[in-house]
């Protein structure tokens, strides 16, 4: 059983989130949350495997709250209008495991935090691209600053030449989906080449892995070799 805590301050959309998770097989909704405060609170009491947070939040804002448990070994999957890129930037840097829009689908949800569980990063498409255009714009650092881990050029070099080439893939912001069409191989393969890729590199997230595509301007030239 999956056990959440969801964290969002208007009422409504937290009941329909609480709906939406209950409703899953294999997910219990352990706490709800109006406020970051809350959110960690009801995380120490009730151990959650992930906290489904909001960034606009009184008291204590879903960043502070994200960087608290993700401390604690919580992982928090961020829900978010994406209307300040300043948060969801500060969301990455505090740790979050994935991030989510709030016009997502019900399946989508669902299939999110499971994905989450299994110890992979969520991240929207959408949000990915934006991610990487906002973060190459404006010249992001690295290491500590920046939230990613510091990557070596020999790091990447030592990635099998299938997953330079889906990490060159994750840095342009395609979904698995998108970069198994490209690749000619299966969701599932592309899936387990992502979760490698971010064991190898010490990555937490599909968006810090985009990120040292980027920097690092990983080749994603197509290889003869199979998947």
């Amino acid at each position: 059983m999956i056990r959440v805590v969801v964290a969002e301050d208007q009422w409504a959309v937290r009941s329909g989130l609480v709906m939406i998770l209950d409703s899953a097989p294999g997910i219990e909704v352990v706490a709800e949350a109006a406020d970051g405060e809350e959110a960690v609170a009801a995380a120490r009491r009730s151990a959650p495997d992930i906290v489904l947070m909001d960034i606009r939040m009184p008291r204590k804002d879903g960043i502070t709250a994200t960087r608290e448990l993700v401390g604690a070994g919580v992982d928090v999957l961020i829900l978010t209008t994406f209307d300040l890129d300043e948060y969801v930037f500060g969301a990455l840097r505090a740790g979050a495991a994935g991030f989510l829009l709030k016009n997502i689908e019900a399946d989508e949800l669902i299939e999110a935090v499971r994905v989450v569980a299994r110890g992979e990063g969520m991240i929207a498409p959408a949000v990915t691209r934006r991610l990487i255009a906002e973060f190459a714009g404006t010249g992001g650092t690295r290491g500590a600053a920046g939230g990613v881990p510091p990557v070596s050029p020999a790091a990447v070099a030592d990635l099998t030449a299938r997953e330079r080439e889906v990490l060159a893939r994750v840095g342009e912001g395609l979904s698995n989906q998108q970069i198994a069409r490209c690749l000619g191989i299966t969701e599932t393969t592309t899936k387990t080449h992502v979760s490698r890729i971010l064991a190898k590199l010490g990555l937490r997230s599909r968006v810090q892995a985009a990120i040292v595509a980027q920097e690092l301007a990983v080749s994603g030239q197509r290889t003869q070799q199979g998947p």
